[in-house]
């Protein structure tokens, strides 16, 4: 079937990551298993957090001190203090607020022959900005053929 005959599926699923505080959580696997069960195998998925103080980055999954010099960065970057007008949420809540700013909220990554078209050495990270735990709502959203 090509795509001018085929039609067009989509497939919507909510994972529910629970954060363990700073930290970035790969969760790459997860997001795979929805776009296999999407039975979708050329397309798109895009990955959505509900959520304005955590955030989502494409990054390397390989080497994990790429991830503590990235958390070191937007530490130094955005720190944390009682230098904001928001704190009702505590002194890590705007900082929050703000890395994600500077990051993203979604992603959208090609589905290739049924699989996420990414890199060797790319994988799908939570970035967890409050030191807090917390449920994050993620929603996949798949479409293709």
């Amino acid at each position: 079937m090509t795509p001018s005959t085929a039609t067009t599926r989509h497939h919507q699923q909510v994972l529910t990551l629970r954060s363990q505080g700073k930290t970035l959580h790969r969760f790459t696997n997860q997001v795979q298993e929805v776009v296999r069960a999407s039975g979708v195998e050329t397309g798109l998925c895009t990955v959505f957090l509900r959520h304005t103080s955590a955030s989502l980055i494409i990054q390397e999954n390989a080497d994990p001190d790429v991830l503590v010099d990235l958390e070191n960065f937007l530490a130094k970057l955005v720190p944390e203090g009682n230098h904001y007008i928001h704190s009702t949420e505590g002194p890590d809540d705007m900082p929050g607020h703000i890395r994600t700013a500077l990051t993203h909220t979604s992603e959208t990554i090609p589905v290739m022959q049924g699989r996420l078209a990414l890199g060797t050495w790319q994988g799908i990270y939570l970035w967890e900005h409050r030191a807090r735990g917390s449920a994050r709502e993620v929603v996949i959203h798949v479409t293709g053929y």
